[in-house]
């Protein structure tokens, strides 16, 4: 069964973590990410992430359950990267890299958990607003980034009726049976919104 993704889901609280600026967890978000090539030179320094992510899930006022659904639909491939890694370069190797792209996915998901999307948004046009003298449109991107964080429950929703729908057929686990119809009803999806947004002069 496919899992849910809660990224992008906001959830209203008071917590130490829902009061900080959006800005500030961004930035802490992007230094994690780039001391990510440092940490995952030692399997106990990224487990010892995951743990510090797992209290900050606990200051946000979520307990241990919802921190696992974060990386609940992206089981399978944080199985294969364990295998491979452990195949090719050891156990310490395995732990190093699964945990982390675990770290990662759940901290990114802390940060949308305990922020509104457009508080977000907003910090994104922000410090893309100096690069409009280069051409760049900051509100387009900000668009752009909206539309990513919205896409991903929907596309998970989309494959879970396909899923779903399989099953009542009595469906065999076929990857092709399953790839096709997601994908048409992807694009379908896809230039349904597009044309919303035509239609609102927001693009041309």
């Amino acid at each position: 069964m496919l899992g849910a993704s809660t990224l992008g889901l906001f959830r209203p609280g008071t917590s130490p973590l829902h009061r900080l600026p959006a800005a500030v967890k961004l930035a802490a978000l992007v230094l994690l990410g780039i001391a990510s090539v440092w940490l995952q030179r030692e399997w106990w320094l990224v487990v010892a992430a995951f743990a510090l992510v797992g209290v900050a899930y606990g200051i946000a006022g979520y307990g241990p359950f919802l921190l696992l659904r974060q990386v609940r639909p992206m089981a399978w491939l944080l199985v294969f990267t364990a295998a491979m890694n452990w195949w090719t370069a050891g156990w310490e190797r395995a732990i190093a890299v699964t945990v982390m792209i675990a770290v990662l996915v759940c901290a990114a998901a802390l940060v949308t958990l305990t922020t509104p999307t457009t508080s977000l948004i907003d910090v994104v046009v922000r410090a893309a607003a100096p690069l409009r003298r280069f051409g760049v449109d900051a509100e387009r991107l900000g668009l752009i980034l909206l539309l990513g964080i919205r896409c991903v429950p929907v596309v998970a929703g989309l494959a879970r009726e396909v899923r779903e729908a399989q099953i009542a057929r009595g469906a065999t686990n076929s990857l092709r049976a399953f790839a096709v119809p997601l994908l048409v009803r992807a694009l379908r999806d896809a230039d349904s919104i597009g044309e919303a947004l035509m239609a609102r002069g927001l693009d041309d």
